[in-house]
């Protein structure tokens, strides 16, 4: 990064957003993504993860500030302060970097039809009717379980295990570790079965058994496939992004603080 860096503000359609992209852009000035050094959206965590899933493939690094009701990969907007802080700068400089890995998610539809998405926080396979979902789940090519009977299953990422995993009683893991988090969502049978922590490299996929009677969507991050029949769940082993952190509010600090919360 240079040492005055070229920044892409990019901000959700909210009120506060766009007046602070009004601010910032006429204190710092404006670049298009491409030609940025650093990406800093303005929103929430549904806006940190829509950028991400925008402009992730540029591998340019990402500062996101909190404007939205949500922001757990967020730093903070100071309101006290017009420009969030008049050491924008100083606080990019000395931001400290999260690396994180995202998920690839090929699904195969009723349809035949074979689509494709990545997913930052997690991969989520959901009933679409009042049946629960019956679902094999083979690991590396064997079958662990041969059928769970549930609402649905959670194969989240460590930056995502604090969101909707966390929600369905699944466990939060370290940042870094190399594991995801395998968690099913309301489970009837194997009723003991809490999930599973796997190497991240794991390749995981999902048979929906009888699709046609009942029908299993499934959503990586925020993209929808509805009438699934298969979907097969990796680390990518090409695409990484960086998220920058505000050194005393930085990611690892973030999820540890989450398992001591009473």
């Amino acid at each position: 990064m240079t040492a005055t860096p070229r920044i892409a503000f990019i901000a959700s359609q909210a009120d506060g957003a766009q007046r602070a992209l009004s601010v910032l852009t006429g204190l710092h000035g404006q670049c298009e993504p491409e030609a940025a050094d650093v990406l800093v959206p303005l929103g929430g965590d549904g806006f940190m993860l829509q950028t991400l899933h925008r402009h992730g493939q540029l591998g340019k690094p990402v500062y996101g500030m909190k404007l939205g009701t949500v922001g757990f990969l967020m730093n903070h907007y100071r309101q006290d302060d017009p420009a969030s802080g008049s050491d924008l700068l100083a606080r990019i400089a000395a931001a400290e970097p999260a690396v994180l890995r995202p998920l690839e998610m090929r699904t195969e539809t009723e349809s035949g039809a074979t689509v494709t998405s990545l997913a930052y926080n997690e991969v989520a396979l959901l009933r679409q009717t009042r049946q629960a979902a019956h679902l094999q789940i083979d690991l590396n090519g064997v079958t662990r379980l041969e059928e769970l009977v549930a609402d649905g299953v959670i194969l989240s990422t460590a930056a995502g295990s604090t969101a909707y995993n966390f929600s369905a009683h699944g466990p939060i893991l370290p940042l870094g570790a190399g594991v995801v988090a395998l968690t099913p969502i309301a489970p009837f049978r194997p009723r003991r079965w809490r999930g599973a922590i796997l190497r991240a490299e794991t390749e995981v996929r999902f048979r929906v058994l009888d699709p046609y009677k009942r029908p299993v969507s499934v959503t990586a991050d925020s993209h929808e496939v509805r009438d699934v029949v298969e979907v097969t769940i990796r680390e990518s082993r090409e695409r990484t992004v960086t998220l920058l952190f505000d050194a005393e509010h930085n990611l690892e600090e973030r999820i540890l603080s989450e398992q001591f919360v009473v």
